[in-house]
């Protein structure tokens, strides 16, 4: 299916760049690591970084799409408490609405689901 490869390919790409991202503005990761994490927030960003980097690369690659896209669907559930603490930190010191920081909690369901297409 056409669209199902097109669209395999850009959440590859997505998760590519949001993993460049961790290395590129540790700092915008850094602020959004819950406070209990905050001691762990520079390794947590790195390895955050590097899954997201490997699990893009392995949607790519049919022999590994399965398990990286499982990899993804864990990252996200594992990331989702930095969302909720985004949202109950108005932001965590950025300038983002709050409608946005509500629309992004469903949100992480739909990448779940788009992640799911291809294990």
């Amino acid at each position: 299916m056409i669209l199902k490869d097109i669209l395999m390919y850009l959440m590859a790409f997505f998760y590519v760049y949001a993993g460049y991202m961790h290395f590129k503005k540790p700092w915008f990761y850094y602020k959004i690591t819950p406070p209990i994490l905050q001691k762990y927030n520079k390794p947590i960003n790195v390895v955050v970084g590097i899954a997201e980097i490997l699990g893009g690369i392995g949607l790519v690659i049919p022999q590994t799409q399965s398990m990286a896209a499982w990899g993804i669907i864990l990252l996200l559930i594992a990331v989702f408490p930095a969302n909720i603490y985004m949202l109950m930190a108005n932001g965590a010191g950025m300038k983002i609405s709050k409608t946005l920081l509500w629309i992004r909690l469903p949100l992480q369901f739909v990448l779940i689901a788009w992640a799911w297409w291809y294990v």
